[in-house]
């Protein structure tokens, strides 16, 4: 399995509790922070229900 890179890069302010403890368990906190997390299919869960806030990119080669 590849990797990914998370990137912050929509506000939390005004989003529901639940999406904000999404952000906080993929290790997000500021906007535009990032963090880079094995390809797992817990990881895409996550990233699914908060994928209105932030970018995602692959990473090739790692």
């Amino acid at each position: 399995m590849g990797k990914l890179r998370v990137t912050l890069v929509r506000s939390l302010i005004g989003r529901p509790e639940r999406q904000r403890r999404t952000i906080a368990a993929l290790g997000l906190g500021k906007l535009n922070s990032q963090v880079v997390h094995e390809d797992t299919p817990s990881i895409r869960g996550m990233i699914r229900r908060v994928q209105h806030l932030v970018r995602v990119e692959e990473l090739a080669g790692e």
